[in-house]
């Protein structure tokens, strides 16, 4: 029976409460790394196949016991090549040039300016450099996000590199299809809004949104938030921006009133989004996971992982050089078109499995699997409710969960 090791920070079947998923980081400081990490799970568990998750700390040891039970090691990674991620990188390095057995990398990223320029990443070129040496050293190729990172890895020097996207967007296979659930957006709508609080500019989009749309709630993603709403004194990282009218802190009428959610895992996530009629804000894999729950999106692309991600996907999207204080959900939702991103998914799920083949992998959506096994599995698990709930409004949002997940279900997927 084969054997694949995934990097990830949590199995995607673990129960873990929300404080423990804080204490421990069991998200990697943000939950969409676990919408990646459980949809390369699905994507590679088919019959026959074991997967085990775990973590590449580094060490003779660890390569030593990696050699000796398992065939073929996965790691999903998001914007990895970036200053303050040498460190780790390193770490997993110094485990793969020791291996034996195949590695390969899905979807890494390079974080860069909107421009592309890779200056700021000079620092972090040797560490960058190993990695994909001893990558390709036990792997055919390289697989990134997009352009930027393609662009970035040959300007280094390496030839093998595949543009592949994000295995998030693949986790209901070749079939997802976005329809726009209302004609246009009211004030009545219910949005949900994800935003990255480092980002400058956002203070008067969130003003205007949270007094214009009293359905408007905030999914917030960062470990930062979820302390910020487990505990009453939690102080919350502070960036240079409009720090004062963003939902960083308990008096901000979105935290204050109760209309910021944070789910710790991926599937009641996806269930809460699938009750909105439009999703928009800076994060990538909170967008995704409106996708993916079947509810349009837009994304306010910030940097090169979120631009490069939006260009390969045809996610509708504007750059925060667009956005100003006078944008408006409604106006952003009338100009999103999912044209290209229904019907070119198919043609870039078929190179995401041409990519997995030239690696020796299979995966769910071949004749002959079942995918829906791991949908079961997930759907049977009682998880976490809103950790931004009150103890009444916990039940409230499990209840809805459930109501929703039938829906969520039929909605998310149409045949290829």
């Amino acid at each position: 029976m084969p054997r694949i090791l995934l990097r990830a920070h949590k199995d995607p079947f673990r129960v873990a409460s929300p404080r423990a998923v804080y204490k421990k980081n069991l998200i990697g400081e943000n939950v969409g790394n676990l919408l990646f990490s459980s949809a390369s799970y699905k994507l590679l568990q088919t019959s026959g196949t074991e997967i085990e998750v775990g973590s590449l700390k580094g060490g003779k040891a660890e390569a030593d016991r990696i050699n000796a039970t398992v065939d073929h090691v996965v790691i999903p990674l998001a914007n990895a090549f970036r200053p303050s991620y040498a460190a780790t990188l390193d770490r997993m390095s110094e485990t793969i040039e020791a291996l034996n057995v195949p590695v390969t990398v899905l979807g890494v990223g390079a974080q860069m300016r909107m421009d592309g320029k890779v200056d700021r990443l000079d620092v972090v070129r040797d560490s960058v450099v190993r990695f994909v040496k001893a990558v390709l050293d036990k792997s055919p190729s390289i697989g990134v996000r997009g352009e930027f990172t393609d662009s970035y890895l040959r300007g280094l020097g390496f030839t093998d590199v595949d543009v592949i996207g994000c295995p998030s967007v693949f986790l209901h296979g070749p079939g997802l299809r976005i329809d726009k659930k209302v004609p246009a957006l009211t004030t009545e709508s219910r949005i949900s809004l994800n935003l990255s609080p480092y980002v400058p500019g956002l203070g008067p989009v969130v003003e205007r949104h949270t007094a214009r749309y009293p359905k408007l709630r905030y999914a917030a993603q960062h470990r930062d938030a979820l302390g910020m709403l487990l505990d009453p004194y939690h102080r919350s990282k502070e960036f240079k921006t409009d720090q004062l009218v963003l939902p960083t802190h308990h008096e901000h009428p979105l935290v204050r009133d109760n209309r910021t959610s944070f789910f710790v895992d991926p599937e009641p996530w996806m269930r809460y989004l699938a009750g909105f009629d439009y999703s928009f804000g800076t994060r990538i894999h909170g967008n995704i996971a409106a996708l993916l729950a079947g509810t349009p999106a837009t994304v306010l692309a910030h940097d090169s992982r979120t631009l490069e991600l939006v260009r390969f996907y045809d996610i509708p999207h504007r750059t925060m050089k667009q956005v100003t204080p006078e944008t408006d959900a409604a106006e952003l939702y009338a100009e999103a078109d999912f044209t290209a991103f229904n019907e070119r998914h198919a043609e870039r799920f078929d190179l995401f499995a041409d990519f997995l083949g030239a690696h020796g992998l299979r995966h769910v959506y071949e004749p002959g699997e079942d995918p829906t096994r791991f949908d079961r599995r997930v759907d049977a698990i009682r998880w976490p409710g809103d950790a931004g709930a009150g103890p009444r409004a916990v039940k409230v949002a499990t209840r809805l969960a459930g109501a929703l997940a039938p829906r969520f279900r039929r909605a998310r997927v149409v045949a290829a």
